[in-house]
């Protein structure tokens, strides 16, 4: 809006009132000054109006601008509100799935972390896969198939050596060849339990599986050198009182 200034306002009255002065025809110098002064009281009058008026125009003009800023406003802000929205929904679907992978992650992790396990009456330190392959290959045995036993345990005696389940696979590698009825292999399997695993309670199981296969291979010299020195260093053993009952059948 173009507003005009107070002397513009006055050029604007007396270009107006001048043809009119004109007509009338010309004053003394008293109706002079008389008619200059209520020229100039009239152009002040129009002026203070034309001012107030282009002031009350100005003021709605600028009401209805910052009405329309103000809805510009509230627009932006619901569409600012629907953004966040958007971004707290993603965000929580992010949070979630990270939770998610924390759970799988940790998971993860404990299959790789050492667990307690009591493998014949002592408790021990032995990895979840070390457990899962040993399970497997006397699950095997188990089920009959002694020659795959017989693969997966001697696989894990190889992967495994310091496992606490190491004695226990030789010691049912040994079986695994008794059961396929090659005693000489029964026998060396069985001996690697006596002398690398002297420590293990499968020792005397061992020693009576040695005299077992000594026996089938008709050596009954070893056979009963074995059940002697069985019962000799594991006399309280339930093996032993198998080997003292064989040992009387051989005399």
């Amino acid at each position: 809006m173009i507003k005009l200034s107070p002397s513009r306002l006055a050029c604007l009255v007396l270009a107006l009132w001048m043809p009119l002065h004109a007509v009338a025809g010309p004053f003394d110098d008293d109706e002079a000054r008389k008619a200059i002064l209520d020229l100039r009281t009239k152009v002040d009058n129009i002026t203070r109006d034309l001012t107030a008026r282009i002031d009350g125009k100005s003021d709605k003009t600028v009401q209805i601008e910052m009405l329309n800023q103000h809805e510009q406003t509230m627009r932006e802000i619901a569409r600012l509100r629907g953004q966040i929205e958007v971004l707290q929904n993603e965000l929580s679907k992010a949070q979630e799935s990270q939770k998610q992978l924390y759970a799988d992650l940790d998971a993860r992790m404990k299959r790789f972390e050492p667990r307690q396990e009591v493998i014949d009456g002592q408790t021990a330190e032995v990895m979840p896969t070390e457990k899962t392959a040993y399970e497997a290959a006397t699950a095997q045995f188990q089920s009959g198939d002694y020659k795959g036993a017989s693969v997966a345990l001697q696989e894990f005696v190889k992967q495994y050596p310091q496992s606490a389940y190491a004695s226990n696979a030789q010691y049912w590698l040994g079986n695994t060849y008794y059961a396929l009825g090659d005693y000489k292999k029964a026998i060396a399997a069985q001996q690697v339990v006596t002398t690398t695993y002297a420590d293990s309670a499968k020792v005397p199981d061992a020693m009576l599986n040695i005299a077992s296969s000594y026996a089938l291979l008709k050596d009954n010299k070893n056979a009963k050198k074995s059940l002697q020195t069985l019962v000799s260093k594991y006399p309280d053993s339930s093996a032993a009182q198998t080997a003292r009952d064989r040992l009387a059948s051989l005399k």
